[in-house]
Protein backbone atom coordinates (compact mmCIF):
# COMPACT_ATOMS: atom_id res chain seq x y z
CA UNK A 1 0.00 0.00 0.00
CA UNK A 2 1.29 3.20 -1.05
CA UNK A 3 2.61 5.60 1.99
CA UNK A 4 0.32 8.80 2.54
CA UNK A 5 2.42 11.93 1.88
CA UNK A 6 1.69 14.78 4.03
CA UNK A 7 2.73 18.36 3.88
CA UNK A 8 3.23 20.19 7.57
CA UNK A 9 2.55 24.17 7.48
CA UNK A 10 2.65 25.76 10.42
CA UNK A 11 5.01 28.71 11.18
CA UNK A 12 6.18 27.56 14.90
CA UNK A 13 9.36 25.00 14.40
CA UNK A 14 8.04 23.22 17.44
CA UNK A 15 4.67 22.60 15.85
CA UNK A 16 6.37 21.53 12.69
CA UNK A 17 8.97 19.18 14.48
CA UNK A 18 5.96 17.57 16.73
CA UNK A 19 3.80 17.08 13.85
CA UNK A 20 6.68 15.39 12.02
CA UNK A 21 7.72 13.05 14.54
CA UNK A 22 4.39 11.69 15.43
CA UNK A 23 3.45 11.63 11.61
CA UNK A 24 6.72 9.58 10.86
CA UNK A 25 6.48 7.56 13.76
CA UNK A 26 2.55 6.54 12.14
CA UNK A 27 3.12 3.22 9.84
CA UNK A 28 1.46 4.00 6.29
CA UNK A 29 2.37 8.00 6.42
CA UNK A 30 5.59 10.26 6.05
CA UNK A 31 6.51 13.84 5.89
CA UNK A 32 7.40 15.04 2.90
CA UNK A 33 7.75 18.81 3.79
CA UNK A 34 7.42 21.26 5.86
CA UNK A 35 5.97 24.74 5.32
CA UNK A 36 6.37 28.06 7.61
CA UNK A 37 3.52 29.92 5.41
CA UNK A 38 0.84 29.34 3.21
CA UNK A 39 3.23 30.77 0.16
CA UNK A 40 5.44 28.22 0.75
CA UNK A 41 3.52 25.20 1.24
CA UNK A 42 1.45 26.39 -2.33
CA UNK A 43 5.42 26.72 -3.80
CA UNK A 44 5.96 23.55 -2.44
CA UNK A 45 3.10 21.46 -3.54
CA UNK A 46 3.97 22.07 -7.28
CA UNK A 47 7.14 19.90 -6.66
CA UNK A 48 5.97 17.43 -4.12
CA UNK A 49 3.23 14.70 -4.17
CA UNK A 50 1.67 15.10 -1.00
CA UNK A 51 -1.72 13.47 -0.48
CA UNK A 52 -2.44 15.56 2.52
CA UNK A 53 -1.46 18.90 3.85
CA UNK A 54 -2.25 19.58 7.54
CA UNK A 55 -2.54 23.54 7.72
CA UNK A 56 -2.26 26.53 10.48
CA UNK A 57 -4.24 29.42 9.87
CA UNK A 58 -2.75 32.31 11.64
CA UNK A 59 1.07 32.37 9.41
CA UNK A 60 2.97 35.38 8.33
CA UNK A 61 3.18 35.83 4.41
CA UNK A 62 0.04 33.74 3.50
CA UNK A 63 -2.35 32.55 5.87
CA UNK A 64 -3.92 29.41 6.21
CA UNK A 65 -7.46 30.66 4.80
CA UNK A 66 -5.63 31.82 1.76
CA UNK A 67 -3.47 29.06 1.16
CA UNK A 68 -6.39 26.58 1.21
CA UNK A 69 -8.57 28.02 -1.21
CA UNK A 70 -5.78 28.70 -3.58
CA UNK A 71 -5.24 24.88 -3.09
CA UNK A 72 -8.72 24.10 -3.49
CA UNK A 73 -9.02 26.20 -6.74
CA UNK A 74 -6.44 24.40 -8.36
CA UNK A 75 -8.60 20.79 -8.21
CA UNK A 76 -6.50 17.86 -7.84
CA UNK A 77 -5.99 15.32 -5.17
CA UNK A 78 -4.27 17.30 -2.55
CA UNK A 79 -6.81 17.41 0.75
CA UNK A 80 -6.66 19.99 3.27
CA UNK A 81 -7.05 19.47 7.08
CA UNK A 82 -7.14 22.73 9.26
CA UNK A 83 -5.41 21.86 12.55
CA UNK A 84 -5.73 25.49 14.38
CA UNK A 85 -6.59 27.45 18.03
CA UNK A 86 -9.26 28.99 16.84
CA UNK A 87 -13.16 27.50 16.78
CA UNK A 88 -15.18 30.25 15.46
CA UNK A 89 -18.58 29.69 13.67
CA UNK A 90 -17.48 32.31 10.58
CA UNK A 91 -14.27 30.92 9.99
CA UNK A 92 -14.95 27.79 10.34
CA UNK A 93 -18.06 28.09 7.59
CA UNK A 94 -15.69 30.54 5.19
CA UNK A 95 -13.32 27.22 5.29
CA UNK A 96 -15.78 24.71 4.54
CA UNK A 97 -17.35 26.88 1.73
CA UNK A 98 -13.87 27.09 0.13
CA UNK A 99 -13.25 23.06 0.43
CA UNK A 100 -11.41 22.27 3.08
CA UNK A 101 -11.68 18.66 3.39
CA UNK A 102 -11.20 18.81 7.48
CA UNK A 103 -10.74 20.75 10.47
CA UNK A 104 -8.99 19.82 13.96
CA UNK A 105 -8.00 21.91 16.94
CA UNK A 106 -4.47 21.85 18.07
CA UNK A 107 -5.67 20.26 21.68
CA UNK A 108 -6.56 17.04 19.52
CA UNK A 109 -5.44 13.86 20.80
CA UNK A 110 -2.59 12.02 18.51
CA UNK A 111 -5.27 8.98 17.80
CA UNK A 112 -7.59 11.94 16.65
CA UNK A 113 -5.43 13.54 14.28
CA UNK A 114 -4.34 10.00 12.92
CA UNK A 115 -7.75 9.12 12.36
CA UNK A 116 -8.39 12.74 10.75
CA UNK A 117 -5.86 12.05 8.11
CA UNK A 118 -6.72 8.48 7.25
CA UNK A 119 -10.68 9.74 6.91
CA UNK A 120 -9.77 12.79 4.95
CA UNK A 121 -7.25 10.80 2.43
CA UNK A 122 -9.80 8.39 2.07
CA UNK A 123 -12.21 10.64 0.37
CA UNK A 124 -14.60 11.29 3.87
CA UNK A 125 -14.71 14.57 5.57
CA UNK A 126 -13.88 14.75 9.21
CA UNK A 127 -14.81 18.06 11.78
CA UNK A 128 -13.59 17.97 15.54
CA UNK A 129 -16.47 17.59 17.42
CA UNK A 130 -16.11 20.78 19.17
CA UNK A 131 -15.70 22.97 15.82
CA UNK A 132 -19.25 21.19 14.62
CA UNK A 133 -20.88 22.23 17.91
CA UNK A 134 -19.36 26.11 16.99
CA UNK A 135 -21.21 25.59 14.03
CA UNK A 136 -24.97 24.70 16.02
CA UNK A 137 -25.74 28.31 16.77
CA UNK A 138 -25.29 29.96 13.65
CA UNK A 139 -25.48 27.10 10.97
CA UNK A 140 -29.33 26.51 12.03
CA UNK A 141 -31.95 26.65 8.78
CA UNK A 142 -35.58 27.81 9.71
CA UNK A 143 -36.53 24.26 9.28
CA UNK A 144 -34.75 22.97 11.82
CA UNK A 145 -36.76 23.68 14.49
CA UNK A 146 -38.55 20.67 16.11
CA UNK A 147 -37.93 18.76 13.18
CA UNK A 148 -40.61 19.93 11.12
CA UNK A 149 -39.50 18.57 7.98
CA UNK A 150 -40.48 15.01 7.76
CA UNK A 151 -37.53 12.52 6.57
CA UNK A 152 -38.27 9.16 5.25
CA UNK A 153 -36.54 6.50 7.02
CA UNK A 154 -33.68 6.01 4.12
CA UNK A 155 -32.88 9.76 4.26
CA UNK A 156 -32.24 9.23 8.21
CA UNK A 157 -30.36 6.47 7.45
CA UNK A 158 -28.21 8.24 5.07
CA UNK A 159 -27.99 11.22 7.03
CA UNK A 160 -26.45 9.04 10.63
CA UNK A 161 -24.04 6.99 7.90
CA UNK A 162 -23.32 10.58 6.57
CA UNK A 163 -22.64 12.38 10.05
CA UNK A 164 -20.84 8.87 11.14
CA UNK A 165 -17.97 10.19 7.85
CA UNK A 166 -18.91 7.34 5.44
CA UNK A 167 -18.66 8.11 2.13
CA UNK A 168 -21.08 7.58 -0.60
CA UNK A 169 -19.78 4.76 -1.91
CA UNK A 170 -18.71 3.24 1.78
CA UNK A 171 -22.60 4.01 2.43
CA UNK A 172 -23.85 2.39 -1.09
CA UNK A 173 -22.10 -0.96 0.06
CA UNK A 174 -23.90 -0.61 3.51
CA UNK A 175 -27.28 0.01 2.39
CA UNK A 176 -27.38 -2.10 -1.06
CA UNK A 177 -27.84 0.52 -2.93
CA UNK A 178 -25.46 1.99 -5.55
CA UNK A 179 -23.33 5.04 -4.78
CA UNK A 180 -25.39 7.21 -7.22
CA UNK A 181 -28.81 6.34 -5.29
CA UNK A 182 -26.68 7.54 -2.15
CA UNK A 183 -26.03 10.86 -3.82
CA UNK A 184 -29.61 11.47 -5.30
CA UNK A 185 -30.44 11.09 -1.42
CA UNK A 186 -27.86 13.76 -0.19
CA UNK A 187 -28.36 16.04 -2.45
CA UNK A 188 -32.09 15.82 -1.75
CA UNK A 189 -31.41 16.04 1.94
CA UNK A 190 -29.60 19.37 1.44
CA UNK A 191 -32.85 20.85 -0.43
CA UNK A 192 -35.01 19.17 1.43
CA UNK A 193 -33.28 21.00 4.87
CA UNK A 194 -31.97 24.00 3.38
CA UNK A 195 -28.16 23.29 4.03
CA UNK A 196 -25.55 23.26 1.39
CA UNK A 197 -22.40 21.57 3.78
CA UNK A 198 -21.51 18.58 5.31
CA UNK A 199 -20.94 20.46 8.79
CA UNK A 200 -24.63 21.86 7.82
CA UNK A 201 -25.99 18.23 7.83
CA UNK A 202 -24.05 17.16 11.30
CA UNK A 203 -25.20 20.39 12.95
CA UNK A 204 -28.58 19.03 12.05
CA UNK A 205 -28.13 15.81 13.00
CA UNK A 206 -27.21 16.26 15.81
CA UNK A 207 -29.79 19.03 17.22
CA UNK A 208 -32.29 17.07 16.47
CA UNK A 209 -31.46 13.90 18.18
CA UNK A 210 -30.71 11.91 15.22
CA UNK A 211 -27.44 11.13 16.19
CA UNK A 212 -26.07 11.98 19.78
Amino acid sequence: MKELNILLVDDHQIIIDGLRELVNNEKGMQVVGAANNGSEAIEMLKVLDADVVLMDIDMPVMNGLDATREIKSRGGKTKVIILSMHCESGMVKELIGIGADGYLLKNASKEELIGAIRNVAGGRQYFATDVTLSLLSKDKPQTQQGLTVELTRREREILTLIVDGYSNKEIGKKLFISHRTVDTHRTNLMKKLGINNIAGLISFAIKNGIVS
